[in-house]
C-alpha cells in the first residue's frame, strides 16, 4: 500500500493515465446509465454525486501540490541569486517533456 501511494504522489504520467482511463470510463458509463435507466436511482445519482466531489477535491489538491512545489524552487531560485551562488545559464533551460523554458535572450536581439 506504501508503494502504490508512493507511485501516485511522485509520478504525474501515472496519474493522468489514471484519469485518461477514468474519463473514457465514465463517457462510455452514460449511454449504459441512460439504458438501463439507473440515472432514475437516487443511490446512483447519489454514488456519482460523491464520485464528482471526490474528484474534483482530489484534482484541486494535485494543483495546488505542484503550485508550491514551483514557488518553492522560485524562491530558492531567487534566495540564491540575491546571495550571487546562482548565475544564469548561457544554453537554454528545458524540463523533462524538452519544452524550453527560458531562452538566451541576447541572441534573437542582434
Amino acid at each position: 500500500m506504501k508503494r502504490l501511494w508512493s507511485m501516485v504522489q511522485g509520478d504525474p504520467v501515472f496519474m493522468r493515465q489514471v484519469n485518461g482511463w477514468l474519463t473514457i470510463f465514465w463517457i462510455a458509463m452514460i449511454p449504459v446509465s441512460l439504458a438501463f435507466h439507473w440515472v432514475e436511482s437516487v443511490v446512483y445519482v447519489s454514488a456519482l454525486s460523491l464520485w464528482a466531489l471526490v474528484s474534483g477535491h482530489w484534482s484541486a489538491w494535485q494543483a495546488a501540490r505542484v503550485e508550491v512545489k514551483e514557488d518553492e524552487a522560485e524562491d530558492r531560485r531567487k534566495a540564491l541569486t540575491e546571495t550571487g551562488s546562482w548565475r544564469e545559464s548561457s544554453r537554454h533551460t528545458r524540463t523533462r517533456a524538452g519544452r524550453t523554458l527560458r531562452a538566451k535572450e541576447k541572441s534573437h536581439s542582434r
